[in-house]
């Protein structure tokens, strides 16, 4: 550990987490060591006031049944599955879904690729999203906001931070878009592949991980047409995109082909009823419906 770099409250941090630093570090394939990236890890024990689980019935020998091989599970992939764990356990989600009209955002990608192209960017969906959901968090404050960890104070924020979950082959990292709702399409999409490139070459920053208002975890490159993310606490909301695809709409005279993205948004129960997520997710697909009010 003496060959760790991290500040005292981060080592005392780790100390009571249970946390290895050395471990972690080797694991994330750096030196230096944040708070953001020892949050992740849950207490060492259950939370106060739960029983702990038994899963001594999960203990089976598996050779029994067939050849098996046994792989470790690295540090990275412990932590982050405590944290999991910990919030499915404790936060009482729900999940809701719709899908947004993305003709707008097809238009207007069309129409300044070339100047995006021009500037060295790939303006992706993804960066609309990034942009609609920030204009959101704006609009629908509860949402940009956090739980105290006794459950008696919000903690409303005056900074809009959007977490970009990236699939790597040392795990899911989560690098994070600062003051989204300031920076326009160009700004944001640029900061998307620099910051996916790097999270997959093991070059982000402690201080560009944690801290999101609200992460979004995009499976539209990879496929299905829902799924149920997880909250990741401290956040009080996720939002989840499938793969877009397009569908025959009727427009009142005809159907149409209109090019629809599946939306799934789990959220924390404690702070955030149905009714408001129901408004959220339909004013991000309003935003994504017509682009034109995201720049205004």
């Amino acid at each position: 550990m003496a060959d760790v770099i991290a500040s005292p409250s981060v080592r005392k941090r780790a100390a009571e987490r249970g946390v290895d630093l050395a471990a972690l570090a080797r694991d994330l394939g750096r030196e230096t060591i944040g708070q953001e990236d020892i949050t992740g890890a849950a207490p060492a024990g259950p939370a106060a006031g739960a029983p702990a689980a038994d899963t001594s019935h999960w203990e089976v020998d598996h050779a029994a049944w067939g050849p098996v091989r046994e792989a470790p599970m690295s540090r990275f992939a412990r932590v982050a599955a405590q944290n999991l764990a910990a919030a499915q356990a404790l936060i009482p989600a729900v999940t809701h879904h719709d899908r947004a009209d993305l003709t707008g955002v097809e238009a207007f990608r069309a129409r300044v690729r070339e100047e995006a192209r021009a500037e060295g960017v790939r303006l992706t969906t993804l960066a609309f999203h990034v942009k609609a959901l920030a204009r959101c968090l704006r609009d629908f404050e509860r949402f940009n906001a956090s739980l105290s960890a006794d459950g008696e104070t919000l903690i409303l924020k005056d900074y809009v931070h959007v977490g970009i979950a990236v699939d790597t082959a040392h795990g899911l990292m989560v690098p994070v878009i600062r003051d989204a709702d300031r920076k326009g399409l160009l700004r944001i999409a640029a900061e998307i592949g620099d910051l996916a490139a790097r999270a997959q070459a093991r070059k982000i920053r402690p201080d560009e991980m944690g801290g999101a208002s609200m992460t979004i975890s995009n499976l539209g490159g990879i496929g299905g047409t829902a799924f149920t993310p997880i909250v990741n606490p401290p956040e009080l909301a996720i939002l989840g995109i499938t793969r877009t695809e397009v569908v025959p709409l009727w427009d009142g005279e005809a159907f149409r082909p209109v090019p629809m993205a599946p939306l799934d948004l789990s959220y924390d129960h404690r702070v955030i009823n149905g009714a408001d997520a129901a408004r959220f997710l339909a004013a991000h697909a309003g935003y994504l419906a017509d682009p034109r009010r995201m720049l205004v």
